[in-house]
């Protein structure tokens, strides 16, 4: 809190409360968001190959909660780092409980495949089946598929005393097998490797799918001849799969990440998935072998990873999923976008505003402009066949100065990052890894270019959103291009902090982390609580997707106690608890799942006409604020500001379908009003507004 604003704040108690009464249980809020998730996949109403893309997305999630949040808990015991969580919760308990509510979860979601979309997929004539289910004709084309395909990369490996117990990667799928030798009555155990490059769902026929895992263990006896099968059990282990590179100490990044990706795979394991018909006899020696605890075992009704659904939730069938929609131009195509930014800022809200013709034409026309003499850009994730980095390497290649800063230490991107850094580095391009320390979050495009008179102009790009033409079709986001002058340089200085060894950290249009983005964010609040004691109108309006950060959420607590309205729209984790007498009253929080990805971020303060409002890649957590580069831009067009404000009315509208948090930390679905009728999709409205076109067929 900054000095010559702290007086502002209203007096606080002198034993403020717990913490545990002041926040949610961070890890607990993410499963709940997981679990809306999983409410839209039980949702009739919904497209049905979409409610199967939800089973698939609450099963990956669910996979990443436990490689990080789980594993990260593991490894804080282990290293002796036992204080109570914020919640009130010891280690252990906190370990227990999350094994608990996740266990429930995960039932929940096979149960709701089972009972409620295998049903209902059956009906429209598409099948998951097991193996026992297929016809005489598909088990023929099964084993013609298993002895040419299958068969030869499969590697069965036995345990006895000239083998050891083998390595059991991290989310693979495997068979337990027990053999018998029938000349001697000896059992052995085996493990069969289910291979990831092959299929998760087979098809039989037409749309009729069988796991992977029911083929090959139909053919068992092929790979242990002469051998009695006695049993098999399908499991999965989740390992540990966070990164540690210590930066301080190393001298080539890169190097050290790749080092220990490889490192990745051997993680100690923190979940171990089996199938309900496992025997005690198989359980045990995997959980004696795998060295895990009671409450890390989840028994499943197969089949297990229903992650691999997304490939049945891409089936050819329009009439079982959302509408197609052509997205808007925000800047035609006939037009220059230098010509079209000199005149005034470009608001762009994918996926309803195209990507292809608005950011990735920016830099294409940038890299093929005779006249832009240097660009600068962050990449944080992008796509496999990117042509955001062809586009790059294009200007390279044409001679102009390029820098990109790529963060390579990109969750789960890593690999595909160091790849990309080297692709730009062989065509000729600076690339840079930022700030040691600190991962470069913000998502930045910086063009200069030589006009007509001589002078050197700046065009900007800021966004909320990742430089992935595949994920803005799919993620919603706001970017605002444009040639404002004061931006421009706000981004060459910050461009040249994260290239050089510059520690400049005052903007005139920017917020930037982890230097002015909180402080400045909590003087605003402040600002608004000043407005309201002086008997101004005031309001706290906020779009995030994580809501963790302890100084933002105490001091929205204090505008709450000071009578300052707080809206708070959030996707996915909040540990601010709202509605709570004394506390909290005056704030409510909103959460928007959907077709897309809710993911902008948006910052508004005031009330009226004149509202204050940012953008930019910013969630309120503290590795956000404390231990990443993050920028927000300060929007000046009123007509933007207007089309952002309305956004979040909309948003916060109780006659829209949205969940809301309660003080107790629960989240209720709002989709429907007193009569039964749907309230409204912000998604679907805004897809079908006189903006954008829908296209049904």
């Amino acid at each position: 809190m900054s000095a010559d604003t702290a007086s502002l704040t209203p007096d606080q108690p002198e034993e403020p409360l717990p913490q545990h009464e002041r926040f949610l249980n961070r890890e607990e809020s993410m499963l709940q968001f997981n679990e809306r998730v999983l409410e839209l996949a039980e949702d009739p109403s919904i497209p049905l190959l979409e409610r199967v893309r939800y089973l698939a997305i609450f099963a990956g999630n669910l996979d990443e909660f436990f490689r990080v949040r789980v594993a990260g808990m593991k490894r804080r015991m282990a290293t002796g780092l036992l204080r109570r969580t914020k919640s009130g919760l010891k280690p252990r308990e906190e370990l227990a409980r999350i094994a608990r509510v996740a266990g429930e979860l995960a039932k929940r979601h096979t149960a709701a495949f089972h009972k409620q979309i295998s049903p209902e997929l059956a009906a429209v004539g598409i099948e998951v089946v097991r193996w026992d289910d297929l016809g005489r004709d598909e088990r023929t084309a099964m084993r013609k598929l298993f002895r040419e395909r299958i068969r030869p990369v499969l590697t069965p490996l036995a345990v006895d005393p000239a083998h050891p117990f083998p390595y059991i990667s991290g989310l693979s799928l495997n068979l337990a097998v027990t053999v018998r030798n029938p000349s001697n009555g000896h059992t052995v155990f085996a493990r069969v490797k289910v291979p990831s490059q092959l299929p998760r769902f087979v098809a039989a026929s037409a749309e009729r799918f069988v796991p992977m895992e029911d083929v090959i263990a139909a053919h068992l006896g092929q790979l242990f001849k002469g051998m009695e099968v006695v049993e098999h059990h399908v499991f999965r282990v989740t390992r540990n799969e966070d990164l540690e590179v210590d930066e301080d100490v190393t001298e080539n990044l890169m190097q050290a990440l790749e080092k220990e990706l490889l490192m990745r795979r051997f993680g100690p394991p923190v979940r171990l998935e089996v199938e309900d018909t496992i025997t005690p006899a198989v359980l045990d020696l995997l959980v004696e072998e795998l060295d895990v605890s009671e409450h890390d075992i989840f028994r499943l009704q197969g089949p297990l990873d229903l992650s691999g659904l997304h490939a049945i939730a891409d089936l050819d069938r329009g009439e079982l999923l959302f509408p197609s929609f052509v997205p808007a131009e925000a800047v035609p195509g006939e037009d220059s976008i230098f010509s079209t930014m000199r005149e005034r800022d470009v608001l762009l809200h994918h996926p309803y505003d195209s990507f292809s013709t608005s950011m990735q034409r920016f830099l294409e026309q940038a890299a093929a402009d005779p006249n832009v003499l240097a660009i600068k850009q962050t990449l944080y994730r992008t796509s496999g066949d990117s042509p955001i980095v062809d586009a790059l390497i294009d200007a390279a290649e044409a001679g102009k100065q390029v820098v990109v800063v790529v963060e390579i230490k990109a969750r789960f991107d890593e690999h595909a990052n160091i790849s990309w850094a080297r692709k730009l580095e062989r065509a000729g391009c600076h690339v840079v890894y930022g700030v040691i320390g600190l991962k470069t979050h913000a998502k930045l495009c910086l063009v200069v270019r030589q006009e007509a008179s001589g002078e050197l102009r700046q065009y900007c790009h800021i966004g909320t959103g990742n430089y992935n033409p595949k994920t803005a079709r799919q993620y919603e986001d706001i970017g605002l291009l444009t040639a404002d002058p004061l931006v421009g340089e706000d981004l060459t200085d910050l461009f040249i902090h994260l290239t050089g060894y510059s520690y400049h950290s005052a903007y005139r249009r920017l917020l930037v982390a982890p230097h002015s983005l909180r402080g400045g964010l909590l003087a605003r609040i402040e600002r608004e609580i000043a407005h309201h004691m002086a008997g101004r109108p005031a309001h706290v309006r906020i779009k995030t997707n994580s809501l963790v950060d302890e100084p933002v959420i105490d001091a929205l607590y204090a505008a709450s106690t000071a009578g300052v309205p707080v809206d708070l729209v959030v996707r996915g984790i909040c540990t601010l608890r709202p509605g709570v007498p004394g506390l909290s009253e005056n704030i409510r929080v909103r959460s928007i799942l959907g077709r897309f990805l809710e993911h902008s971020r948006i910052y508004e303060f005031g009330y009226g006409r004149r509202p204050e409002i940012w953008i930019g890649s910013a969630d309120l957590m503290r590795r956000n604020l404390d231990r990443r580069v993050e920028a927000l831009v300060k929007v000046s067009s009123p007509q933007h500001r207007a089309y952002l404000s309305e956004l979040l009315d909309l948003s916060m509208a109780d006659t829209t379908s949205t969940w809301w948090l309660g003080p107790d930390g629960t989240w209720t679905r709002h989709h429907t009003d007193e009569d039964g009728r749907p309230l409204l999709d912000l998604q679907s409205h805004l897809v079908g507004s006189r903006r954008w076109r829908t296209v049904d067929d």
